[in-house]
């Protein structure tokens, strides 16, 4: 959510119920001596923990990588935004993996955050520009990827910035390299292309269950930063403009992306009853009104909806629309630095 650029620059967590160590329980002294049996039992199976989590990374973000090259592929002219959204998120679990969260199918100044309601008629133009962001997850261990697709040539320069940005950043990361760096190159690239990137929406670090895990990763140089680690997986998203852009998002009305941010009752059996159907097939993950409606009748699933959220039970995520209303292109990827570069999980 991206929910790729899911959260503005400024955003923290994504739930305050994830609580974060203070210290990194993978993080090992291996050179110690006198391990006793317990201490080494323990260490083993750490690190087997942690392969199996970095395998399901490396999975999610495969079936991910398949299914936005086929998003890139395909000519969208004309089809109902909620058929893009459907046929993306089948795609991904016939390949084997969970949504991560649903589809963001955000069209010309819409950077982020709108994905298609229940019977949404909306359709591609000739010349719009689309970006289909998407994600998979296995274990709740996420790949999120984004991919813009227009189809007027006028736009391929600006298509491509954000295109160029990505790997640019993707080629300089690597285990301790500097956040603000990777904003500065990205900043760099964009500027030099005669774009503006946005200055506050961000790529962030990923977590089980948790898409937006504590880590922005400016797409701007900026004076707060995070050295990158290993045992982390991050996803990476220049937002690009154009040269007649503010450079930023604001929020728009439109609300149609939710998720739980507390799992406290709220004292009415039916919202209580939905906001454990919630729990139980998306845990703390963003949700659509598109996915409830396979089992809730549409009208009773927003009365109890709009319950949860004045109760501050599920929170409802705003569209991020450009301020000065130009296009916005956007690229994607989620990676694991390495010490000697990146594991890119969802490049081919």
């Amino acid at each position: 959510m991206g929910l790729t650029g899911f959260e503005p620059a400024t955003s923290g967590t994504q739930s305050p119920n994830h609580t974060k160590l203070d210290y990194n329980p993978f993080e090992f002294h291996i050179g110690l001596p006198n391990l006793s049996f317990t201490d080494d039992t323990i260490l083993k199976n750490a690190l087997e923990i942690k392969l199996m989590e970095e395998q399901d990374y490396i999975k999610a973000g495969k079936i991910a990588a398949e299914v936005r090259e086929n998003v890139r592929k395909k000519n969208w002219v004309g089809v109902t935004l909620e058929d893009i959204c459907e046929e993306v998120e089948n795609e991904i679990i016939k390949r084997g993996a969970k949504r991560a969260f649903p589809v963001n199918t955000s069209i010309n100044e819409v950077a982020a955050h709108y994905t298609a309601e229940p019977h949404d008629e909306q359709t591609v133009g000739d010349s719009d520009l689309i970006k289909i962001d998407l994600g998979a997850q296995i274990n709740g261990h996420i790949a999120d990827t984004a991919v813009t697709v227009c189809y007027d040539p006028q736009f391929d320069d600006l298509v491509q910035a954000a295109e160029d940005a990505l790997s640019n950043a993707m080629s300089m990361i690597k285990i301790g390299v500097k956040s603000s760096d990777v904003g500065r190159t990205i900043e760099k690239t964009v500027k030099q292309l005669g774009f503006k990137p946005i200055a506050n929406l961000s790529g962030h670090s990923l977590d089980q269950y948790t898409i937006h895990a504590g880590k922005s990763i400016p797409n701007i140089w900026s004076i707060g930063s995070f050295s990158f680690k290993g045992d982390v997986a991050y996803a990476c998203e220049p937002f690009v403009t154009t040269g007649e852009g503010m450079g930023v998002v604001r929020e728009g009305k439109i609300r149609n992306i939710f998720a739980l941010g507390t799992r406290k009752r709220t004292k009415n059996e039916d919202a209580d009853k939905l906001q454990e159907y919630i729990w139980n097939n998306f845990n703390m993950l963003p949700f659509a009104l598109r996915w409830l409606t396979k089992d809730w009748e549409e009208k009773k699933a927003r009365e109890l909806l709009e319950i949860l959220i004045k109760k501050k039970v599920v929170h409802a995520y705003p569209i991020l629309v450009e301020a000065n209303g130009q296009r916005v292109a956007q690229a994607e990827h989620t990676f694991i630095p390495t010490e000697n570069g990146v594991t890119v999980t969802t490049s081919l």
